[in-house]
């Protein structure tokens, strides 16, 4: 049996990391949701740049909305507002057969944003306004600024799919977040049981980062290089185990079950980052030891393939948890701040995202600005200034049977085409 069907008996939800138009307009995704049991979506910039300037799906959408004088800031609002509204409607049976548990797709705000609250929430609400499913998760930053952010959103009802996340004490100030914005919603008298939202704790990079320094201390060979030397590649999926006990504690606590009799329903944690950056490693792992009930991973379409083809699925989340913990703590005894790390990791991950925003802005002002210098060239003509121009050239005006020919047939075709 698909390794992957195999996984949604754990509770664990398959998400794809990826999108573009040529996966929807193919079938490929809706083949993905019936054999693969694929149960939801997210994007992100360098996604979309991947998109968008990977090829030519897009370049005629491009230059139709230049024609008609939309800014570079409104076509590529289009562009992804309609893939995202597209690929909502594909997982719309999914949505529905799930009770609004699956069946979502996310959709990020300008990563510029990631420091600013006000703006954050604006764009939030506009993406939201646009898209008008209710199958999406708004993505915002877990950063300080976002914090605030994701409470009012949540107050208003919009989904949040919490991104950028590494640190435990931050996933924490998210949860929170999450939780009043749900009483802030209730208290103002809107119904809570259809707000939905994610925590993405993003994985493969944690040990990309923390392996390197430990790398340094093995070089080192000095007293800690042996401890270092068994904690490489561990970081990661032990700061998960442990985000999900957090999980558990903070989702089943009083306060929160007096939220549950009204309709709330739990920040499910979301793994993210989960392609093997290491060859060293499996590329499964970031999906082997993390499958257990309450949880979402989103794949790659590369991670994807490879759990389909060799993926051994598992309940492992909370397995050998003291020896996860241990990890955590045998780290700081080497003489590595994981919250020291982690912060570094925030504030890479939002210039990872800035920078293919940037580069697909950049592509989509040049084809703008391509297709209006074309349309206005005066050596480029209408349709009917072409038609005009090749009649003149090719029509006696002396024959009649050449203006009989011409009113024959179709501007669109004139005969001088054959």
């Amino acid at each position: 049996m698909n390794p992957l069907l195999n996984i949604k008996e754990y509770g664990q939800s398959i998400w794809l990391d990826y999108l573009s138009r040529p996966l929807l307009e193919s079938g490929q995704l809706r083949r993905l949701i019936r054999e693969d049991g694929l149960r939801g979506m997210t994007s992100n910039p360098a996604i979309f740049k991947k998109a968008i300037t990977g090829g030519d799906a897009y370049d005629e959408t491009i230059r139709a909305l230049a024609r008609d004088g939309q800014s570079v800031d409104q076509i590529y609002r289009n562009l992804v507002v309609t893939d995202i509204q597209d690929a909502a409607d594909e997982f719309n049976s999914v949505y529905t057969s799930t009770g609004g548990r699956d069946g979502y797709v996310s959709l990020e705000v300008s990563p510029h944003l990631a420091h600013d609250t006000d703006g954050t929430v604006q764009e939030a609400r506009e993406l939201w306004a646009a898209v008008n499913r209710p199958n999406i998760f708004i993505k915002v930053p877990g950063t300080e600024a976002g914090i605030p952010a994701i409470w009012q959103l949540i107050s208003e009802g919009i989904n949040v799919n919490v991104t950028l996340l590494f640190g435990l004490s931050r996933y924490q100030t998210v949860a929170q977040a999450y939780i009043d914005g749900l009483a802030e919603c209730l208290q103002s008298g809107r119904p809570i049981e259809n707000v939905r939202s994610v925590a993405s704790f993003f994985l493969s990079r944690i040990d990309v980062l923390i392996d390197q320094q430990l790398e340094a201390i093995i070089d080192q060979n000095g007293p800690q290089a042996a401890v270092a030397a068994e904690l490489r590649g561990q970081v990661a999926i032990a700061s998960a185990k442990h985000a999900y006990q957090m999980y558990k504690q903070i989702f089943g606590s009083d306060d929160f079950q007096q939220l549950r009799a009204q309709g709330a329903n739990t920040q499910r944690l979301l793994w993210a980052s989960t392609s093997t950056k290491d060859p060293a490693y499996s590329d499964v792992k970031y999906v082997e030891a993390l499958i257990g009930p309450n949880t979402v991973n989103t794949l790659p379409e590369e991670t994807l393939d490879a759990y389909r083809d060799h993926g051994r699925p598992a309940p492992r989340l909370e397995e050998n948890l003291e020896l996860s913990y241990k990890t955590l703590t045998r780290l700081y005894e080497v003489g590595i701040d994981l919250d020291e790390a982690t912060a570094q990791l925030e504030a890479e991950g939002v210039q990872k995202f800035i920078e293919p925003f940037d580069e697909l802005v950049e592509a989509i002002t040049q084809q703008r600005r391509a297709a209006l210098d074309l349309a206005e060239s005066p050596a480029v003509q209408s349709d009917d200034e072409a038609v005009e121009a090749h009649r003149a050239a090719t029509v006696d005006p002396a024959s009649k049977t050449d203006e009989a020919m011409w009113e024959t047939f179709p501007a669109s075709d004139p005969p001088g085409n054959w």
